[in-house]
């Protein structure tokens, strides 16, 4: 489609010296962080979130007391206390697929019945359906070629359709949370869809079937035939399990809490966790590891070769391949040091998909650099703490066994953390009675007004 082209404006004459300007008063001498015990990124110089709040929804751990002393420890990660290792165990016991049961236990902080559970599910399927004429007039007009940027607007958009928008008591908020939960499968798939069809590719939309968990209708909705292998399912589910949350101070889930604090709609609150969720250091890292191992594969012929692909990490860290930022992507994590627990779980499962899929040879290729990206970093860096592959090191590796469009990778993570987000707005309203206001302190120094006529 015809896409005005904004970036003109920036070539404007008076847009560069603007920018300039803009250059030249902002830089902070970092002595300054220091000097007036600044947390950076609310982290303290080990990396250690500062706390900010108390909830009862997520743990992330990834350290243990001995002796009175803090050490690393492999990480663990529990939903409202329940492991997330053994909530995956059960799931694969009992031969069944679990979002929609780690859903119910963030919201509600119990593990359901069967029958608890079989009427949550049911609910949610009644709920996923959009307005009349909202596909028509919303998501095919004016697509984007970015599936994150048409979930906001689609959020915000949903606003005008509900005639209680602005009622944050808690049954109206649940009921919202719930609808979005349904619906960000079929806004993200079907906005994948219409920006497509835009560029000359035929539509087919699939209604989603009340019969099928929230993994299979996206497989189902997604692909023409609307066919998937069971394992495809389970794999495709366990990552919605392992994204769905991971305590209150990652990014995007802060933000709803941030935003939420504020008293304002659920609307706007997931419209603002989706602009964080965007960004690429926080939802779109598993992207850039896909590409990353375009790149290596594309210069290291001999996959064996651990000299060879040695060399390659270090021209990494060394700005010298790939995008040159320095990064190995889905290696190390702000809390996890010794072992990421999504990225311990999941790997097992990744094996068995890739023989299914025929790329034995593809997952060795990701176990070996996540073995010698760690040497590599090591000897390459000082690090305060060790260093482990993350879940991102793995899923996209999984969507793209999964054939799934790149363009879905973050949107995935959203479909996932959308549950955690809402059991943490509704944490926040239940128990909140101020808005969250951190303090910035001011670095720059008195300066007298001087009146209009006096300015040369």
């Amino acid at each position: 489609m015809a896409r005005y082209d904004y970036s003109e404006l920036t070539s404007l004459p008076l847009i560069p010296e603007l920018a300039e300007l803009c250059r030249r008063d902002s830089p902070i001498n970092p002595e300054l962080y220091t000097k007036y015990d600044v947390k950076r990124g609310l982290r303290d110089l080990n990396g250690k979130g500062v706390l900010a709040g108390l909830t009862n929804i997520g743990n992330v751990c990834a350290s243990k007391e001995v002796d009175g002393v803090s050490v690393p420890c492999d990480g663990k990660l529990y939903y409202r206390g329940v492991d997330v290792e053994d909530l995956v165990a059960g799931f694969i016991a009992d031969d069944r697929l679990g979002f929609e049961e780690t859903t119910y236990l963030l919201l509600f902080g119990k593990l359901p019945t069967k029958a608890e559970l079989d009427e949550f599910t049911k609910l949610l399927a009644e709920m996923r359906f959009l307005p009349a004429v909202f596909t028509r007039d919303v998501i095919m007009k004016a697509p984007s070629d970015n599936m994150m940027n048409t979930l906001a607007k689609c959020v915000l958009t949903l606003y005008s359709y509900d005639n209680r928008a602005n009622d944050i008591s808690i049954p109206n908020v649940l009921r919202q949370c719930m609808s979005l939960i349904s619906l960000f499968p079929l806004i993200s798939v079907y906005g994948y869809q219409a920006y497509n069809f835009k560029a000359g590719e035929n539509l087919i939309l699939h209604q989603p079937r009340a019969d099928l968990s929230l993994a299979e209708n996206l497989l189902y909705m997604l692909r023409e035939d609307g066919k998937f292998t069971a394992l495809e399912a389970r794999l495709l589910d366990l990552a919605l399990v392992l994204h769905a949350e991971h305590g209150g101070g990652n990014n995007s889930t802060f933000t709803v809490r941030v935003v939420s604090s504020s008293g304002t709609d659920t609307y706007s609150a997931i419209a603002a966790a989706l602009g964080s969720l965007k960004g690429p250091k926080h939802g779109g890292a598993n992207i850039k590891v896909v590409q990353m191992f375009d790149d290596l594969m594309a210069h290291v012929t001999d996959w064996e070769d651990e000299d060879a692909l040695r060399a390659y990490l270090r021209s990494l860290l060394h700005k010298e391949a790939f995008d040159r930022a320095g990064l190995i992507y889905g290696m190390g994590h702000a809390v996890y040091s010794i072992s990421d627990p999504r990225a311990r779980v999941f790997k097992g499962f990744v094996q068995k998909l890739s023989v299914e899929k025929g790329r034995e040879a593809e997952f060795a290729l990701y176990d070996r650099v996540e073995r010698l990206a760690a040497e590599v970093i090591g000897e390459e860096r000082r690090i305060y703490k060790g260093v482990c592959a993350n879940v991102d090191f793995y899923s996209g590796f999984v969507y793209r066994m999964l054939g799934l469009p790149s363009e879905l990778y973050t949107p995935i993570f959203a479909i996932a953390r959308i549950a955690g987000w809402s059991a943490h707005r509704l944490e926040e309203l239940i128990n909140s009675n101020k808005i969250i206001r951190p303090a910035y302190k001011s670095i720059v120094d008195p300066m007298d007004y001087v009146a209009m006529k006096d300015r040369i």
